[in-house]
């Protein structure tokens, strides 16, 4: 699905699952730009274990991680910023209200 998009498009994608609850609930529609800037404490769409993932990067020093919103989930090292594929920007909502930029 990522791969139909120009590089420098931004795309939409629906959040899965429950990893980033409280901000993004399971069905969320997020839109996420390629070339956003990085900056610890953005949300990102990384590849890992062979897929991609929606976290919140973290940046401590030199070390990079992926971290969940919910508690119950891990955080995840990642070698850099090679493994971005774009920033959130906005969460998409059914009413006007709903709608959250962040950039």
């Amino acid at each position: 699905m990522i791969n139909d998009c120009a590089a420098n498009e931004p795309f939409v994608l629906q959040v899965l699952g429950d990893s980033m609850e409280p901000e993004f609930t399971d069905g969320t529609v997020i839109v996420v730009e390629p070339g956003g800037v990085l900056q610890s404490g953005s949300y990102v769409v990384a590849m890992h274990d062979g897929g991609y993932i929606f976290r919140q990067l973290i940046i401590e020093s030199e070390r990079w991680s992926l971290r969940a919103l919910n508690d119950a989930y891990s955080g995840i090292e990642i070698p850099g910023a090679s493994v971005i594929k774009g920033v959130v920007i906005q969460k998409a909502g059914r009413r006007r209200h709903e709608r959250k930029h962040y950039v």
